[in-house]
């Protein structure tokens, strides 16, 4: 059984995603980062950087941080999502995720949805990198059904939680045909729509 240890964040999604695609058994363990419960001394000793998302997998009695490490590790142990001979593809497009597409669009996050007013500078530097996002995205995605090549992958579950916040970004979804496209395409999953809703509370993925 596997414990994660999570919020109900982006970088959270990506795992209850992931092992719903899977189908592995799991559990939520809430850690509440608007109360700094992440830098509990015990959380740490888990996580080094006190950040979520967190898993143990109680059966190998090991616990994983970095949610890119943690997509990785799930796919090679259920053998899905992450082919062997396409592993380069597959690990540039998740590694663009984790130190560009999420940190930059988080950085968007923070000017223009949660303090808006407070830098302009702030505001329009990740306003225009987001929407570079957005046409770099969509343009790998009109020669590629998805992100690493034309099958499913942990690049697209990792991506995915991130542009499913795009009322947040004001950018315009719908302006960009192929990454609307691959949106509404992964937005139909089962598994998507299971592990969109981390804390069961019947939390629906936003509509482009």
């Amino acid at each position: 059984m596997i414990e994660v240890f999570t919020a109900n964040t982006p970088n959270g999604k990506k795992i209850t995603i992931m092992l719903e695609e899977i189908g592995f058994e799991y559990k939520i363990t809430k850690v509440n980062i608007n109360k700094d419960e992440q830098f509990n001394p015990e959380f740490e000793k888990i996580s080094p950087f006190r950040k979520i998302p967190v898993i143990i997998d109680h059966e190998k009695k090991i616990s994983l941080f970095e949610s890119g490490a943690i997509l990785i590790y799930l796919a090679e142990k259920s053998g899905k999502f992450y082919n062997p001979e396409k592993k380069l593809l597959i690990n540039q497009w998740l590694m663009g995720q984790m130190a560009y597409v999420g940190p930059m669009l988080g950085q968007h996050h923070q000017f223009h949805h949660y303090n808006p007013g407070k830098s302009k500078f702030g505001e329009d530097r990740y306003f225009k990198i987001s929407e570079r996002i957005y046409f770099e995205l969509d343009k790998r995605l009109s020669k590629s059904n998805y992100l690493a090549y034309d099958e499913y992958t942990i690049a697209d579950i990792a991506t995915f939680p991130w542009i499913a916040r795009h009322e947040w970004h004001d950018i315009g979804l719908k302006k960009f045909n192929s990454l609307n496209k691959w949106y509404n395409k992964i937005a139909e999953r089962e598994a998507v729509k299971k592990g969109y809703d981390l804390l069961k509370k019947g939390e629906a993925v936003p509509k482009a």
